[in-house]
């Protein structure tokens, strides 16, 4: 396994992990007003999607490319 697949799968497991800690953060009491999402959880939100769709992006560049 080479470092860039390293990489790519911390960043994808750290970006879904990160996006479902800020949409449950009400649920599990760390948000600040459960009615509603607020600034942080929405910025958090989007880096989450970020990352995970970075992580995704060089796990499938850092893969052989087969040809038949």
């Amino acid at each position: 396994m080479n470092v860039k697949s390293t990489v790519s799968k911390i960043l994808l497991v750290a970006g879904i992990a990160l996006l479902v800690l800020f949409v449950v953060a009400d649920w599990i009491g760390i948000g600040e007003n459960p009615e509603e999402f607020g600034p942080i959880q929405i910025t958090g939100i989007v880096v989450g999607i970020i990352l995970a769709v970075a992580g995704w992006v060089l796990l499938l560049r850092s893969r052989p490319q087969t040809r038949p």
